[in-house]
């Protein structure tokens, strides 16, 4: 058999994770643990890579359900925090999702580091309208309801670049940045009613779903949307 294509472990164990949240935001199960189910503890060192990757979304069903998230999971994304700082020439965007860790932990545990000082985002103020929704792409866990920061304030300051953006991924095929943009869009108001995100999501949904991290992302902006709407 030609294991020339075959997912590295760490692929494996981000589809398995992102796949749980998935299955825990259409649940709204309250007792269940992702990381359990996804067989990952406190020990599993791809496993801790595989929730850095995922990053703060491993609490964003308890974020978007409104009930504490299980003690296992605030346990294996604190070990994420200590195991993988960012380093010296850390990007931008790695540096705020690191951030962006710590803060769901204070805010959705209240056992995160507190008063973990923002990065610095002025990077994204000047970015071309490509670059801008690529970098808020890759910052999509920060797209959650009554959470604010610098780069919150930079979305909602560029919504028609980011519509723009939506566009473009969906007509390029790069389902996870359509997701990822989308994901923001529903979180932000003023974007343009010619936009018609709900249909670009399901067909992001339908075109980019064997990738979890599609499904999570889209999943995430309907829910959010509903919540808008009540």
């Amino acid at each position: 058999m030609d294991q020339s294509h075959a997912p590295s472990p760490l692929a494996g164990a981000v589809h398995d994770l992102a796949s749980e949240v998935v299955l825990a935001l259409r649940s709204g199960d309250h007792l269940a643990t992702v990381c359990g189910a996804a067989g990952i503890d406190e020990n599993n060192r791809t496993g801790i890579a595989a929730v850095r990757v995922i990053g703060a979304d491993l609490l964003l069903p308890s974020v978007l359900h409104g009930h504490h998230p299980h003690p296992g999971d605030i346990a294996v994304l604190h070990r994420a925090v200590r195991e993988f700082p960012p380093r010296p020439d850390a990007s931008d965007a790695a540096v705020w999702s690191h951030w962006g860790m710590m803060s769901a932990l204070h805010r959705t545990a209240s056992a995160g580091p507190p008063g973990a000082d923002e990065p610095n985002a002025a990077w994204l103020e000047g970015a071309p309208w490509q670059a801008f929704t690529h970098q808020l792409s890759v910052l999509a866990p920060l797209a959650v309801p009554a959470a604010s920061s610098a780069v919150h304030r930079a979305a909602a300051h560029r919504v028609v670049d980011l519509s723009r953006g939506f566009v473009r991924a969906v007509r390029r095929r790069n389902w996870l940045q359509a997701a990822g943009a989308g994901r923001w869009l529903a979180a932000l108001d003023g974007r343009p009613d010619s936009l018609g995100l709900d249909r670009g999501l399901d067909f992001v949904e339908l075109m980019g779903g064997t990738d979890p991290r599609v499904a999570l992302h889209v999943r995430a902006a309907r829910l959010m949307a509903e919540g808008r709407a009540r």
